[in-house]
């Protein structure tokens, strides 16, 4: 499991270790792994251009320093210092010692555009509210210039705590983080900047604490949650998910819960809704009854939601039952807050940004700059589980603690009814005992693979993504 740990956490971590090394020993460590990964970037170091974008911070000073080592190696080296007076001086020294110079904001265009390498190290993981004019220009030219941009921890202009981006960025090829992931590294719209992660470890990881800000499933973690029958098992003692979804209008909504549903792990699935023709039609296997929820037999788990109209009747009855309950589109709409927050079994809201917003009653736009701020106050608002949908999917659980960003989704995942897999997917895993939060971890893990298996790099249709669960499944499991 990836874990990442907010910026006052590291930077109490980091003040713990350097009490017991010399003097300059972490951030000697932390350049010496940038230097190895920009030399593996470029492949022959002799002869290369770099250039290093220096702030005033720590992160300046990690350039520098890994800056000297690639100077040592023959590179060219140049450094656009932004505050002269107040750069790491060491670093610069060490850079200086190794034959490397250094320019001013002014005299940056020809060696940033011309570099072979540039390093990012304007601002660290403090950094707040936007780069500075001199800083932003900087990150346009380290966007148009030819080589590869590596960031030093993160990319300058983006938050580390929350992913958001509040202006001008810079936009890495890599990105090398020493001893932890920061949570804006995993988190959209930070992410896209990011590009490919590497984590250096520099003896971080003993001073920090077992409870991350942040987590991201691995096969391994997933493998170890996914539902196995056993000799003993039946289709009742694996789990049956109740699937109230549909309406006249969008039957294909009903079909895709219950393909997801099928393939969740659970031993039995029984619709209820106006869809059941259409439903028994795809899946001979499927129970299904038109005597609404409350009659239609035992499940140990409900979803509830998807192309569902303007049924708030069944929302209403679904919501008050005693087993897990998950509630997804028309469903997010039309239930009864104060009922969702009455519950006491347990509950999980799949909304997409938009579902998102109108619950939180902000603007789109806003849910989309702050993915992580608004996941946790959805969960602390409703009581309840919350998986928000998106480029990246995040869960967040009504008590706190982690939250869990899933690392296997595609672009090719947004099409219509791709949401509808994923719910029963995650309901179906609820039904087999999975709590709400492993069950939207696991559900999101699984439906990520699979809209990657199926589209391999083309368009996909999400009844495709719910064939390719089991292959998901299989992969993660072997």
């Amino acid at each position: 499991m990836r874990t990442a740990y907010s910026v006052e956490t590291v930077r109490a971590a980091e003040r713990r270790l350097m009490a017991r090394l010399p003097e300059g020993a972490l951030m000697q460590r932390a350049a010496a792994g940038l230097a190895v990964a920009c030399a593996q970037l470029l492949g022959r170091v002799y002869g290369s251009r770099v250039a290093l974008l220096v702030g005033s911070g720590d992160n300046g000073g990690d350039a520098l320093y890994a800056g000297a080592r690639l100077a040592r190696r023959g590179a060219a080296v140049t450094a656009v210092l932004l505050a002269p007076d107040r750069t790491h001086a060491r670093g610069l020294a060490a850079l200086l010692r190794a034959g490397g110079r250094t320019v001013s904001p002014d005299a940056a265009e020809e060696p940033v555009l011309r570099a072979d390498l540039v390093l990012d190290g304007i601002v660290g993981i403090g950094g707040r509210g936007g780069l500075r004019p001199d800083a932003a220009r900087l990150a346009t030219l380290a966007g148009d210039s030819r080589g590869v941009v590596v960031a030093v921890d993160l990319p300058s202009g983006v938050e580390a705590d929350t992913g958001e981006v509040r202006g001008a960025a810079v936009r890495a090829d890599l990105a090398v983080t020493f001893g932890t992931h920061k949570p804006g590294l995993l988190i959209d719209p930070a992410r896209e900047y990011a590009g490919s992660v590497r984590l250096v470890d520099i003896g971080l990881g003993a001073e920090l604490p077992p409870e991350p800000e942040l987590e991201a499933l691995q096969h391994a973690d997933v493998a170890a949650l996914l539902p196995v029958p056993d000799a003993e098992s039946d289709k009742y003692r694996r789990g049956v998910v109740g699937i109230a979804a549909g309406s006249g209008r969008y039957p294909g909504a009903a079909v895709l819960a219950v393909a997801g549903a099928l393939r969740g792990g659970a031993g039995a699935v029984r619709y209820v809704g106006p869809a059941a023709d259409a439903v028994i039609a795809r899946f001979p296997e499927a129970l299904v009854s038109e005597r609404g929820p409350a009659k239609a037999g035992r499940v140990q788990a409900w979803v509830v939601g998807p192309g569902a109209g303007d049924d708030a009747a069944t929302v209403a009855e679904v919501v008050t039952a005693d087993v897990p309950v998950l509630i997804d589109a028309d469903g997010l709409r039309l239930a009864d807050p104060d009922a969702v927050r009455a519950r006491t079994a347990p509950t999980l809201m799949t909304p997409h940004a938009g579902e998102a917003a109108a619950l939180l009653g902000v603007p789109r736009a806003e849910v989309e700059a702050a993915r992580l701020t608004s996941v946790r106050e959805l969960a602390r608002r409703y009581g309840a589980t919350v998986l928000l949908k998106g480029s990246t999917t995040l869960v967040a659980d009504s008590g706190g603690g982690a939250v869990r960003v899933n690392p296997t989704g595609t672009g090719w995942l947004a099409t219509a009814g791709s949401g509808d897999v994923l719910s029963g997917l995650a309901g179906s895993l609820l039904a087999a005992g999975l709590p709400a939060f492993d069950a939207g971890s696991v559900g999101a893990y699984l439906h990520g693979l699979a809209g990657r298996l199926a589209a391999d790099g083309a368009p996909v249709g999400a009844h495709d993504v719910a064939e390719a669960v089991r292959t998901a499944w299989r992969d993660v499991r072997d």
